[in-house]
């Protein structure tokens, strides 16, 4: 688990996928549901931190 010392801007897959306990199926379904937001560098997807902050939000949301 990484600490609020060591908060990364943005996140891996494999990373976005740790943080939020979710297999890589269901990240990749919530960013085609336009849910979880990511940006492209080059060929690789990442997962900015806010990203993942509003992806917890919206499912809070959704539990209420």
């Amino acid at each position: 688990m990484t600490t609020v010392a060591t908060r990364k801007a943005l996140w891996k897959i494999p990373e976005a996928m740790e943080q939020l306990s979710i297999s890589r199926t269901v990240i990749y379904e919530q960013i085609r549901a336009g849910r979880l937001r990511t940006v492209k560098q080059g060929r690789a997807r990442l997962v900015p931190d806010s990203a993942i902050s509003e992806y917890v939000a919206l499912l809070e949301r959704e539990a209420a």
